[in-house]
């Protein structure tokens, strides 16, 4: 005997399938769900990471310019340590110059002869002072000129005394002031 099935199989193949595609479309939406949650977690989690990066580096580049700040104001208290340094070495330098200079000026002094004013001003020294004649100036300037720590002696005004020192001249002279160089120096040591 032949065998009919009577049961609308076309349907039930259909509705089977149906809910096969329904499954699979459910399981496919859930791992699309899934794994852009887990895209989505990983982005999230790269952004993070950048952004405490950019914080640390903000972080460090504002602690290096705090540095450099002070850096830039460590170097200018040096140059100015520096510049007072040079000062005070110029003045210790200088200092036995200007008893050197009143030394010479006492040296060259001849008998007879006197200062009244000494002025400086940079390397020019300006006396005036008094003398008993010309020729004592004469020698002055002579003396000045070969002293090695004056040179050019100028006279610029001489004429006769008050009354008060009659016989006397007074006379106005400048002079350079020259620092003599040691004599040692330039010859080579052994």
């Amino acid at each position: 005997m032949a065998k009919i099935n009577l049961r609308p199989w076309r349907e039930e193949l259909r509705a089977e399938k149906q809910q096969q595609f329904v499954v699979m479309l459910v399981g496919a939406v859930i791992v699309a769900a899934g794994l852009s949650f887990l895209w989505k977690t990983h982005v999230e989690g790269q952004i993070d990471y950048q952004e405490s990066r950019n914080t640390y580096v903000e972080n460090a580049t504002k602690e290096l310019d705090s540095q450099i700040k002070e850096i830039e104001n460590l170097r200018r208290q040096r140059d100015e340590l520096i510049a007072r340094m040079q000062v005070i070495q110029d003045l210790q330098g200088k200092r036995p110059v200007i008893v050197r200079v009143f030394d010479q000026l006492v040296r060259t002094l001849p008998d007879g002869l006197f200062y009244t004013d000494l002025k400086k001003n940079g390397d020019k020294l300006s006396m005036v002072g008094m003398a008993e004649s010309n020729s004592r100036i004469s020698n002055l300037m002579r003396q000045l000129e070969e002293s090695d720590w004056f040179s050019g002696p100028n006279l610029t005004n001489v004429s006769a005394a008050d009354n008060r020192r009659a016989g006397y001249s007074q006379f106005n002279l400048s002079v350079n002031q020259e620092t003599p160089k040691p004599e040692n120096e330039g010859e080579e040591t052994e």
